[in-house]
């Protein structure tokens, strides 16, 4: 008895990047729309065009690129999958960059700028004691 072999295919894969990201369908709401552009009587018939948005994120995607639903609608969770994808690595790149601004913040002071601030604290104040004899004698 032969058992018949599942290849993965393109909507495989997509899925695994999608269950990668931590998506699930779900979240997903998905619209087929008419296309616009070339094609003529097929374009007008048919819903070729894919709508998908991803509620938690509010990513949207709409593909129309190939004639058929079922390839439009792999390419589009592709491109959600790699659009979600770049969101959350400019998120995760914003917080670091955060946490480094932070740390440069709170570094210690070097000495040599210390004694510097301090010297000009203390003319400053001499300036100011100096002032205020005028007024004494």
């Amino acid at each position: 008895m032969q058992r018949a072999v599942h290849k993965a295919g393109p909507a495989d894969a997509f899925t695994g990047r999608l269950r990668e990201l931590g998506l699930r369908k779900e979240d997903l709401v998905e619209k087929f729309i008419r296309s616009a552009g070339k094609g003529g009587q097929n374009v007008n018939k048919t819903s070729t065009c894919v709508y998908l948005k991803h509620l938690p994120t509010g990513i949207e995607v709409k593909c129309q690129q190939e004639r058929s639903q079922a390839m439009n609608r792999i390419a589009a969770l592709g491109l959600l999958a790699q659009k979600i994808a770049q969101a959350a690595l400019q998120a995760k790149q914003a917080r670091k960059q955060a946490q480094e601004k932070e740390r440069r913040r709170k570094r210690p002071r070097p000495a040599r700028l210390k004694e510097r601030i301090l010297e000009t604290k203390k003319k400053v104040a001499e300036k100011k004691r100096l002032r205020g004899k005028k007024f004494e004698e």
